[in-house]
């Protein structure tokens, strides 16, 4: 099974620890391209000008799509930020979309948050672990 994780880069240290955990399952693991990279991670970014040239110069959104393409499922590390339990951003809820339109499996880290596009996530199907990585069944 190839599992590409998704979520908030402010999340990039857990990002890393679920890979890890992941792998040690026998789960192939594909992460966002700038995880590794303080360069180009946004988390160390405070303008958001530097965010938007940094995701059009290296085309990151693309870029995770293509590793959504070849994956069997995606996980959505929604952890809460903002104040919001379980929270999923804009380009989160593009990559959640976009697994939905390939026929990906969804697993969401916790539940749906209450936020203005939750109607839609609850319509993906998403498959909640509740915080349990081992709940993700390998395929074979």
């Amino acid at each position: 099974m190839i599992i590409t994780i998704c979520g908030s880069m402010q999340f990039h240290s857990e990002m890393a620890q679920a890979q890890h955990e992941l792998e040690a399952q026998g789960i192939r693991v594909l992460v966002p391209t700038e995880l590794w990279n303080k360069k180009t991670n946004e988390a160390y970014m405070s303008r958001d000008e530097d965010k938007i040239s940094t995701k059009i110069e290296y085309d990151f959104i693309r870029e995770h799509f293509r590793k959504i393409e070849k994956s069997d499922a995606i996980l959505i590390l929604n952890y809460k930020k903002k104040g919001i339990a379980g929270y999923i951003g804009g380009n989160t809820f593009l990559e959640i979309g976009y697994a939905f339109g390939l026929r990906k499996k969804i697993y969401l880290l916790y539940p749906v948050p209450t936020m203005d596009y939750s109607v839609e996530m609850h319509a993906m199907k998403p498959i909640v672990l509740n915080g349990d990585l081992s709940k993700i069944a390998p395929v074979a």
